[in-house]
């Protein structure tokens, strides 16, 4: 995984991300063997910012019942990371 778009997949939307965007922290959705350094690396490069601090976080997926015939599933697991940018940086997630 040496391209930066191959390590970050999509950034989180939920009301939880929005609240952390305040305190200049942005969360994304990365790939399941990313390290920390390279998480770093990516967004430093995809979004020309520069990176504070990295928290990374593995989320089990949900078991989930068909409600036609009754069996079961799973839904997949996410591996999210939580970067906090330096004082004065931000990233426009939601450009036109």
């Amino acid at each position: 995984m040496s391209h930066p778009r191959d390590i970050i997949r999509e950034p989180v939307v939920s009301e939880k991300s929005y609240a952390l965007i305040e305190q200049n922290a942005y969360t994304f959705n990365v790939a399941k063997t990313a390290t920390k350094p390279q998480i770093k690396d990516a967004i430093e490069e995809i979004f020309s910012v520069k990176v504070r601090k990295v928290n990374t976080l593995n989320r089990k997926g949900k078991r989930k019942q068909n409600r036609r015939n009754g069996t079961w599933g799973k839904r997949p697991d996410v591996k999210r990371a939580i970067v906090t940018l330096a004082e004065g940086d931000s990233i426009d997630l939601f450009e036109a």
